[in-house]
């Protein structure tokens, strides 16, 4: 069973100011699926249209963002959801925090600085499902939070007295507070020591095995990819590069641009030059033709210029969006 069928998106954001009309093609025809317990990775470099992707099929769209064209339909045992059409008290009552969270870049985005971090699942909890016995809310989010190996003492603490990495659990303890069956989480390890981060890493991993969900994980850390993700999709320039589990993506990357991310990762004990990838990713208000990689692909050939290429399957869940290839060429 499917739990998000992403279909043709297309989300530009289009602005207007001073007689000046400007269109950024931040996602651009991106089609993909989402399955029920496991673990999908998004990566590329920034600005590749990651964060939009999770803005629209996390129904968080707003001026100048605008979905052109395309669908983002969810499937929650039978509950079925049309992201792009859902008014917004019904995603409000029945979808957000209950079906959806999301683990922001940055604990400090989530948690109020002013207010301790129980009134913070106070809020949450009333807002989406509502307090009647305060004595059970407690015991349940602290049964909650040692559930997920958190002292219970953090939940009387302000969040400027908590480390980053002890903050970016609260928020992860409050984006699974009501189990959802998607967890979104962008970026989670930013700005984390690499202990700390291998610690947050473990704790999603934990999550995920325990609740049987699903976790869409952005991030541009191909490390963490490695060691984390069933699946993965390699994005360039707002579109899809390459699909594939992560273990072939890393033991037989195909696109250009994948290879230069995996080839890219330092190795232990390794002494000689890495070669970097020339030029820089392009302006999405003024994309180039064809294969949006062509101006920095070793490979080009002439029709990489003028013709996009079709994300084609290659071998059994192995999709890549290059004129290398071809349908079942691998």
């Amino acid at each position: 069973m499917t739990l998000l069928s992403v279909r043709n998106l297309r989300a530009y954001y289009q602005t207007e100011a001073y007689g000046i009309s400007r269109t950024v093609q931040a996602v651009d025809g991106i089609s993909f699926d989402l399955f029920p317990n496991e673990i999908y990775g998004v990566a590329g470099e920034s600005s590749c249209g990651k964060t939009t992707l999770i803005k629209v099929i996390s129904g968080n769209i707003k001026h100048p963002l605008k979905v052109l064209e395309g669908s983002v339909i969810y499937n929650f045992n039978g509950y079925q959801v049309d992201m792009l059409q859902i008014s917004e008290d019904e995603l409000r009552r029945n979808v957000r925090w209950k079906q959806i969270s999301y683990v922001m870049q940055g604990s400090m985005s989530v948690l109020n600085p002013v207010r301790k971090v129980i009134k913070t699942f106070e809020d949450i909890v009333r807002t989406h499902e509502g307090i009647t016995d305060k004595k059970k809310f407690l015991e349940q989010t602290r049964a909650h939070i040692n559930r997920l190996g958190l002292p219970t003492d953090v939940l009387n603490a302000y969040p400027h007295q908590l480390s980053g990495g002890m903050r970016q659990r609260v928020a992860i303890a409050l984006a699974t507070v009501f189990q959802p069956a998607l967890i979104i989480a962008d970026e989670p390890t930013t700005a984390l020591d690499v202990v700390v981060q291998r610690g947050v890493l473990h704790m999603i991993k934990d999550i995920q095995a325990m609740s049987k969900n699903t976790v869409l994980l952005v991030t541009h850390d191909m490390a963490v990819h490695a060691n984390v993700t069933d699946r993965m999709m390699i994005m360039y320039a707002g579109r899809i590069a390459e699909e594939a589990p992560t273990e072939s993506i890393f033991n037989a990357p195909l696109h250009p641009y994948t290879q230069h991310l995996i080839n890219s990762l330092p190795m232990i004990g390794e002494k000689t030059t890495r070669t970097s990838l020339g030029g820089s990713p392009p302006n999405l208000a003024n994309p180039p033709g064809g294969c949006r990689f062509h101006p920095r692909c070793p490979h080009v050939m002439d029709e990489c210029r003028t013709v996009v290429p079709d994300l084609v399957t290659v071998k059994e869940r192995h999709r890549v969006a290059c004129h290398l290839f071809k349908e079942d060429s691998v």
